[in-house]
């Protein structure tokens, strides 16, 4: 069974920074391309960053470029997003998925929470 574990989120001011982590189980983990995407409250879900599998090829939103940057631990089965200078725009639940553009599996984990505010 595909599993995704999100975690690290939690309350920062602007500016501020965090790391989240994506724990992936059930799957070869290193021959699928990583993504992350987030949702915001009343916005439709938005693909975030991505990742390929093996040469850690990455492509970003432009509203996160130059401050997010994404990574993956083939051996730990862990992609992760580094989250610099964090706005308030920035407020979403994040998930992780399988895929470049779109999930490959149409499955979705708890997601964790980031806010931003002052």
């Amino acid at each position: 069974q595909v599993q995704l574990v999100e975690s690290g989120g939690g309350l920062v001011q602007p500016g501020g920074s965090l790391r989240l982590s994506c724990a992936a189980s059930g799957f070869t983990f290193s021959s699928y391309a990583m993504s992350w995407y987030r949702q915001a409250p009343g916005k439709e879900r938005e693909l975030v960053a991505s990742i390929t599998s093996i040469s850690g090829l990455t492509n970003y939103a432009d509203s996160v470029k130059g401050r997010f940057t994404v990574s993956r631990d083939n051996a730990k089965n862990t992609v992760y997003l580094q989250m610099n200078s964090l706005k308030p725009e920035d407020t979403a639940v994040y998930y992780c998925n399988t895929g470049w553009s779109t999930p490959f599996y149409d499955y979705w984990g708890q997601g964790t929470q980031v806010a931003v505010s002052s």
